[in-house]
């Protein structure tokens, strides 16, 4: 068949492309060196350049819209390279700028480092001193330190973002987020309505916590709760809830090895992650990237992830979350074709990792991973269960800002941003501007850069986990011997394996979601985990 054939020819020009820009990237990430950063830029392009033919544009589009493809595994294929091929029907010129910038941009992010008295400090430094620290003046001093960052990269984040959506514009869409969310086949009206749907059930119960935590950290400061501001809470966005300063979730980690725990979990579920760790790297050093991330090098079973490990809650949630998306990359089945060898969707992937991720604070998962006793694990159930359910909706509003900024952000870029950063995080997470600020507050978040349009999808992510908890909980451990909880249990690793992990991109998320859990995508059950448990 034609159309198989001109697959096959397509494979074999990205492929190896595809694996030597995640090399780069790699690479990248660990040394922050200018020559890695250009080497990724340079395959991106040359990757993206395939996409602007329009004969095949053209090819792929009469074949997508005949009733010549039967096959379902083409048929699938087909809409895929559409929607690849629909984005980038610009001038090439035009998409090298893109490229080169946006790989600009990034190596800003990972070099920069936060200064102090001439002293930098890291990443976890800034997070330390965040968590820890009671003097308000010297919080306020880190805080605005580590925003100055939104000052280095401004200026060409604007730029960029004017530059996509003059691509967006190019092929009939009216900015970059909408043409964004069409390609990644979501409906952007479906989205604006499940967001305000989410945004309306959890306004007035976030408020009733925000109070209560307010009065407690600003009691710990010696300020009133009304003199709050952003430098007082425990993340420079406030994307994560305040510590629960009655338990110290960090004292069950800093004695253990959190690699080897999560390793012996994950072996004891069916998903052993040995070969995963062995090729990824992480440990914190100068030059590389502080963050992490998961890749799948080649989807062949190459999948690395990169981490600053400390022995704390912080990196052990992180690495179950980045274990979380090695291992739906590794049980994708092989057989199928390389273009459906992926997640449908990253809203998929991310609720796969934040369903794992979220054990680091189960009282049932830490007792068996930490061997606590059971009058220990009665103890701190409750401030577990409160602390889970208190991040839980501190993200939820955090998205909020993020989500309705972007969209804005792409709408017209022109405004006034640093205003409109603030009118976000007053609205959705009651937090209130430093008076007379107006800095670039809004470029200071690295995903604006990285990943522009795609916060929505932790969020999603998140309502898909709860989702996937519930059906664990109700359909998948009642079938095994052990009805106790999730570690240990193979049930539930075979549930992950085949269900979820092992049809890999023969549906768009919409079908993949209902296939794994039963259900359409709802916020029900983020709602009845996170905010009605509240009451």
């Amino acid at each position: 068949m034609e159309f198989k054939k001109f697959v096959d020819r397509h494979v074999a020009r990205i492929r190896p492309l595809e694996k030597a820009g995640a090399l780069a990237y790699w690479n990248a990430a660990l040394s922050g060196n200018q020559e890695d950063v250009k080497k990724y830029s340079e395959i991106q392009l040359e990757l993206e350049k395939i996409y602007t033919d329009a004969a095949e544009f053209n090819f792929v589009k009469k074949f997508r819209e005949s009733m010549e493809v039967q096959d379902g595994q083409l048929s699938r294929m087909a809409d895929l390279l559409y929607l690849r091929y629909v984005g980038n029907q610009v001038d090439s010129a035009l998409l090298q700028e893109i490229v080169n910038l946006s790989g600009t941009v990034e190596n800003k992010f990972a070099v920069y480092r936060t200064e102090i008295d001439g002293k930098e400090l890291t990443s976890n430094q800034v997070l330390t001193i965040l968590r820890e620290e009671k003097d308000c003046a010297h919080r306020r001093r880190v805080w605005e330190a580590n925003k100055r960052v939104g000052r280095v990269v401004a200026g060409d984040l604007l730029k960029l973002i004017n530059l996509r959506n003059e691509s967006a514009r190019a092929v009939g869409f009216d900015n970059y987020y909408s043409m964004s969310l069409t390609l990644a086949e979501q409906d952007e009206e479906e989205l604006v309505s499940l967001f305000a749907e989410l945004e309306k059930l959890t306004r007035d119960p976030f408020l009733e916590l925000k109070r209560r935590f307010d009065a407690e950290l600003a009691e710990g400061y010696s300020i009133k709760p009304e003199e709050m501001r952003p430098w007082h809470y425990h993340d420079p966005f406030f994307q994560e809830a305040p510590a629960d300063g009655r338990i110290d979730l960090n004292r069950y980690y800093r004695n253990r090895d959190i690699v080897e725990l999560v390793r012996t979990f994950y072996a004891g579920i069916g998903m052993p992650v040995e070969d995963i760790l062995e090729r990824s790297d992480l440990y914190e050093r100068k030059g590389k990237n502080p963050h992490a991330f998961c890749t799948d090098i080649d989807r062949e079973g190459d999948i690395r992830i990169l981490c600053n490990l400390k022995n704390d809650k912080y990196w052990m949630e992180t690495l179950l979350h980045e274990l979380g998306h090695g291992v739906y990359d590794k049980y994708i089945d092989p057989a199928l074709p390389y273009l459906l060898r992926i997640y449908p969707h990253i809203a998929l992937t991310e609720a796969t990792a934040m369903y794992f991720g979220r054990l680091s604070q189960d009282p049932g998962w830490m007792s068996e991973a930490l061997g606590l006793d059971d009058r220990e694990a009665a103890k701190i159930a409750p401030s577990l269960e409160k602390s889970l359910r208190l991040k839980m909706m501190v993200f939820a509003r955090w998205v909020q800002t993020m989500f309705n900024f972007e969209r804005q952000l792409y709408r017209d870029p022109e405004q006034d941003l640093n205003r409109l950063w603030w009118d976000m995080v007053e609205r959705y997470q009651f937090v209130p501007r430093p008076e007379g600020r107006s800095e670039p507050d809004w470029a200071t978040k690295i995903h604006v850069v990285m990943s522009p349009v795609y916060y929505h999808n932790y969020m999603l992510g998140e309502m898909i986990a709860s989702q996937i908890h519930h059906h664990v909980k109700e359909e998948v451990l009642t079938r095994g011997k052990s009805t106790a909880g999730i570690y240990g249990n193979t049930e539930v690793g075979e549930y992950f394996k085949e269900v979820v992990f092992k049809p890999g991109n023969l549906l768009p998320l919409s079908g993949r979601v209902k296939a794994v859990t039963g259900e359409a995508l709802s916020p029900r059950y983020f709602v009845e985990q996170f905010v009605k448990e509240q009451a």
